[in-house]
């Protein structure tokens, strides 16, 4: 059975995210590569975040958060976001992508894809906790890739 999942070209799961993509180093978004999308999924989800800034920052920080991706589209290509998408606001406070920016040490990064049932309603620049909230009961299935950066 082929399984949902998400790949990039720019670092295997678990391994070391290049300089590029860092917050203070080009912020330029990896390359996604999405397979094996659900038949019957209406929209994907993309949340990238950072859970090891809690015991630097008190919280798991927001670096990406895109909605509505057509269930289509199958890569989304570096430093982009597909056509008719919205993204949401970063805890940068920025509606954009923000790469990994880690104070202290070595963090992980988990990039969650998740095929819905639904297109979102959700305006842009809405935060992660509102559109988590608008998927509830929506979500088909989910999928993630890991990555480490190093301040």
């Amino acid at each position: 059975m082929s399984v949902f999942s998400l790949e990039s070209n720019a670092f295997a799961n678990d391994e070391v995210i290049p300089r590029k993509h860092g917050y203070k180093n080009g912020n330029f978004s990896p390359q996604l590569t999405i397979n094996h999308i659900p038949k019957n999924t209406s929209s994907l989800v993309l949340i990238m975040d950072d859970p090891d800034a809690m015991a630097a920052v008190g919280k798991v920080w927001v670096h990406w958060v895109v909605w509505n991706i057509d269930p289509e589209i199958t890569e989304i290509e570096e430093n982009s976001i597909p056509f008719g998408c919205m993204e949401g606001k970063t805890d940068f406070g920025e509606i954009e992508y923000g790469g990994p920016a880690p104070p202290d040490k070595e963090h992980t990064y988990i990039f969650k894809l998740y095929a819905l049932d639904i297109k979102l309603d959700s305006v842009e620049g809405s935060t992660k906790n509102q559109i988590e909230k608008d998927m509830q009961n929506h979500i088909i299935a989910e999928t993630s890739l890991k990555g480490r950066y190093s301040p």
